[in-house]
């Protein structure tokens, strides 16, 4: 199997990868195997079931309006997010749906987008049924999909272990663990965004490479300005207001300040940005997932503001660094939060920042290495216990505070030798167990932790 750092980075709407991008996509493939089918024109109904911690915490993610605009051929990359909602309820008002854009369908929202709370298809958590019907109730098609993470989706005809959609490039530099990608390091005498660069040039050239990834870096740098910008309360009903246009405030008014913890200040800013942006249902960079959002765009902030001679070269080593770390947790574990908690999410995206802030600050493989380990190792054990089913409370601050400790394992790490006694790819693994024996309320369902020990209103 082959991933790409395009794969584990990639433009969405919020508020949730697995929950939100994840069903669009799936809707559309669904719609889109209609008309290549050549079914479409006897489809007078399309039906889609949700299930698991899809059905259980759908609602509060968006994850039936995402389902909507898939089947209306609107894909997470493009959408407009300003006017997605209403699109959704002209669909529900207008008791009709317009499938891959142009084909009229009826709609009955109660009916034909149903959230299963209590029941799950078995490959995985964010399990999804379509089905299109004709005019006299005959099934024309049906088809399951899993959305496993990061956006990530599979077909329901998929093995249970699949966590990747299949690639059989053949890399020059193939790696399943961190190991193996150490070993490469070692004997080619290459950086880890150099060996991600090598094996990137397979898929495009190192322009078109450099060219999409600074255009997610700018991606991020507008979310950052957006969510500092946009004032008022989030949606959902749990009155969330957002904090980041006042930090803003606060920190470009202080400019006398000598605070030697300033800095931590700011990162707390664009992490805190970010997620809001994402709660809010707004454009943002799947890193590698929309829950952890925030945290890689906040530590390429800090990288680009506070380190001297940061540079756009630098952003693209950063990035293909974190992207080969996401990778080992794609293949290896999870970045499901449904699947395996917060720490698949947070966690690996902790990690990620870590290791690429570390590649750009100077540190060797084996450094980087070990910044990406203590990036997950303080993050085990995390759960996804999402207040209302919301990315909000306490997702919005988590990824503030992931973002710091990232940037703390990565100075800590260049200050050994790269030696340590935790391997990254041990902690890879303990996080995979720990997600297998964590109860299913801990895994984005809403019924633990935090979500049902704070009071909704």
């Amino acid at each position: 199997m082959a991933l790409s750092a395009l794969d584990l980075f990639s433009v969405g709407i919020g508020p949730s990868s697995s929950h939100t991008v994840g069903p669009m996509r799936a809707a559309k493939l669904f719609a889109d195997g209609l008309k290549s089918g050549g079914l479409l024109s006897s489809t007078t109904r399309v039906r889609a079931e949700l299930f698991g911690s899809l059905g259980a915490t759908g609602r509060g993610h968006g994850s039936d309006k995402a389902v909507v605009l898939g089947l209306q051929g609107l894909d997470p990359e493009t959408v407009d997010t300003s006017t997605a909602d209403d699109q959704v309820a002209a669909a529900a008002l207008d008791a009709e749906l317009m499938i891959c854009g142009d084909h009229r369908v009826d709609f009955n929202w109660d009916e034909d987008v149903v959230l299963h709370r209590r029941k799950s298809l078995p490959a995985h958590p964010n399990g999804m049924t379509f089905r299109a019907l004709d005019h006299a109730g005959t099934v024309l098609s049906e088809r399951s999909f899993y959305s496993i993470g990061g956006g990530f989706v599979v077909d329901g005809d998929a093995d249970s272990g699949d966590r990747v959609v299949a690639d059989d490039t053949a890399l020059p530099y193939p790696f399943t663990s961190a190991d193996e990608l150490l070993a490469i390091c070692r004997r080619e005498g290459m950086s880890i965004s150099d060996v991600m660069l090598a094996n990137e040039l397979v898929w495009r050239s190192e322009a078109e490479l450099r060219e999409k990834l600074l255009a997610l870096w700018a991606v991020m740098r507008e979310c950052v300005d957006n969510g500092c910008a946009a004032e008022g309360i989030l949606p959902g009903g749990l009155n969330v207001r957002r904090r980041a246009p006042s930090l803003f405030k606060t920190l470009t008014a202080d400019t006398g300040v000598t605070d030697p913890l300033r800095a931590m200040e700011w990162v707390n800013l664009f992490a805190l940005a970010v997620n809001e942006e994402n709660a809010a249902g707004g454009r943002i960079v799947t890193a590698p997932t929309n829950g952890a959002a925030g945290i890689v765009p906040a530590v390429l902030h800090y990288y680009v503001k506070f380190v001297p001679g940061a540079d756009d070269d630098g952003v693209v080593r950063f990035l293909l660094a974190a992207a080969a770390v996401g990778i080992l947790f794609k293949i290896n574990a999870s970045i499901s939060g449904a699947e395996v908690g917060c720490q698949g999410e947070v966690g690996s995206a902790c990690s990620m920042a870590a290791a690429g802030l570390c590649e750009v600050l100077g540190g060797t493989p084996e450094q980087v290495e070990n910044a990406a380990e203590v990036g997950i190792e303080h993050n085990l054990g995390l759960t996804c216990d999402p207040v209302g089913g919301l990315v909000q409370i306490p997702c919005i601050e988590r990824n503030a505070i992931a973002s710091v400790k990232a940037i703390n394992a990565a100075r800590l790490s260049l200050h050994g030798d790269g030696s340590h006694k935790v391997s990254l790819d041990k902690a890879i693994k303990t996080m995979r167990e720990t997600g297998a024996d964590m109860k299913t309320k801990y895994k984005e369902t809403s019924r633990g932790g935090l979500a049902v020990n704070v009071i909704e209103c």
